[in-house]
């Protein structure tokens, strides 16, 4: 069986739909995917409908938006209760600030490149939140980058000098909401350092104390050396183990099923959650 537990839909800053992402992982031979748009559920239903015609059971899920002392922190929430009132306010209040810090770092942006708003606009689905991957897009569509990856390397950099914060709930609080909600919380891609700074092993263990169920260690932002230390950090703290594409369609280079999470896990969270695996 193979499970990715980590994609993303034209509904946050993936490129396809949720009904599109759903035949791309047929297509790619998956079994079960989990759909985990930023703070946001808005695309579950799509991809719920098309669960029959594709075969492809449907995990239902949130990537949640954290930071540690001002570090970022990506939190995975699985088959959470979606009307949890305290949760879906968090998720809105990200959104939200996501939004206006796009309309800050544009603004910075066009100071020195020939960017707009309305071309950022035009890159973003309906009903999504505007996000560095629109302006990544807006970016390449102007001619300005030749993709996404290298928009972030570059103008997008969390180094750089266009870089805005946006709010996020502490990431132990968040741990703990998710929980509350029905949630089952994975850490996303605990050592990928090339996107900024990572959290201390005392803040993961903090977040184990919370509730936190996995780790996401097969990522393909992790090298070898991660892998083995977050292996020795999920035995110590209890933790289960999981592996995820973070396909975005065509946004990245990332590839659906190129890592994979074990039967045994994916059960163990849909015992823990609130909402079952929609199943063909």
């Amino acid at each position: 069986m193979r499970i990715d537990l980590h994609a993303h839909t034209a509904t946050s800053d993936g490129t396809e739909s949720p009904t599109e992402l759903m035949h791309a992982a047929a297509a790619a031979g998956i079994d079960v995917l989990g759909l985990t748009d930023h703070d946001t559920v808005g695309g579950w239903v799509e991809a719920q409908d098309a669960v029959a015609a594709t075969g492809v059971a449907l995990v239902r899920g949130t990537e949640l938006s954290t930071q540690s002392r001002g570090i970022s922190v990506h939190l995975l929430s699985y088959l959470h209760d979606p009307d949890d009132a305290e949760l879906a306010a968090e998720m809105l209040r990200a959104r939200h600030s996501r939004d206006e810090r796009a309309r800050d770092m544009v603004e910075r942006i066009s100071r020195d490149y020939p960017i707009t708003w309305a071309d950022v606009e035009a890159q973003v689905g309906d009903g999504a939140t505007v996000g560095r991957p629109h302006i990544a897009d807006a970016l390449v569509a102007a001619g300005l980058a030749p993709d996404r990856s290298s928009c972030f390397e570059t103008i997008l950099s969390v180094r750089g000098r266009y870089y805005v914060p946006y709010h996020a709930p502490d990431t132990v609080e968040a741990v703990e909401m998710v929980r509350a909600a029905g949630g089952v919380p994975v850490m996303a891609h605990p050592r990928a350092a090339a996107r900024g700074r990572v959290v201390t092993d005392a803040v993961v263990a903090a977040m184990a104390a919370a509730g936190l169920a996995a780790l996401e260690i097969d990522h393909r932002d992790h090298t070898a050396a991660d892998v083995e230390h977050l292996e020795a950090l999920a035995s110590r703290l209890g933790l289960a183990r999981t592996g995820s594409s973070d396909y975005h369609g065509a946004g990245k280079p990332n590839r659906l099923g190129e890592r994979t999470t074990a039967p045994a896990v994916l059960s163990m969270i849909e015992s823990e959650g609130f909402l079952p695996v929609v199943r063909p």
